[in-house]
């Protein structure tokens, strides 16, 4: 499998406002680069903080895109993946509507109640793996055993340091808007418990300018 973490910081390295309110960080530019390169991805993956604060659709957005897909032999639209430790996706959220098959990764504490609900949705799969939180490396070797080698990652913060923790991530691509956020309770690239050794380290493999931004991107030398 491999996986690619893609996400759209300002200046300071902040992902969204202390409220967790979405931010204009990228433009319609930068839009199309995340276009393409869900096209081009077997799934999408974000954790349930996003879901609940910004309730995404995670669908290719280009027609043309849509239909070269189908033409290979795939799906319209890449699988949506939810890691939910405790089940919390809400049942009328976007990502589980048929626009694509959505995979809820949950743990065995979330309530019984909560995962049946869940795997009750129209092309809805769920993914129990860990105890307590969702055991990534079990959960992705499932979703790669369904056939789902190309993995985009999207957010948040929290699931972007869990993923580099276990040494999952083989990409980094981070364009970084021309805004200053601020803020020492916003939500920032990389957040969870932070590494205080064994940092994960990243080679430069390239610059490129959009418009007032910067994309910026490394290979993990230390993902799997």
């Amino acid at each position: 499998m491999h996986v690619v973490v893609n996400a759209a910081t300002s200046a300071d390295g902040k992902l969204s406002s202390r409220r967790r309110e979405q931010i204009a960080i990228s433009g319609e530019d930068d839009f199309d680069r995340v276009d393409r390169l869900r096209a081009d991805s077997d799934a999408v993956v974000v954790g349930v903080g996003t879901v609940l604060a910004d309730d995404p659709r995670l669908t290719v957005k280009d027609a043309e895109r849509r239909d070269r897909r189908l033409e290979d032999g795939n799906p319209g639209n890449p699988a949506r993946v939810v890691v939910d430790s405790k089940a919390r996706t809400p049942l009328d959220a976007d990502i589980v509507d048929d626009a694509a098959t959505t995979y809820v990764c949950v743990s065995e504490a979330a309530p019984v109640d909560r995962r049946m609900a869940l795997a009750d949705q129209s092309d809805t799969e769920l993914v129990t793996a860990g105890e307590d939180r969702v055991d990534l490396l079990r959960a992705f070797a499932a979703l790669q055993e369904d056939g789902l080698e190309r993995v985009m990652v999207e957010g948040g913060g929290e699931l972007i340091f869990s993923l580099f923790e276990v040494g999952l991530v083989d990409e980094l691509r981070v364009f970084v808007g021309p805004t200053v956020i601020g803020g020492r309770d916003a939500p920032t690239l990389a957040d969870g418990e932070g590494f205080v050794e064994d940092f994960p380290t990243l080679d430069l493999e390239g610059v490129e300018r959009i418009g007032d931004g910067v994309l910026l991107t490394w290979t993990a030398t230390t993902g799997e």
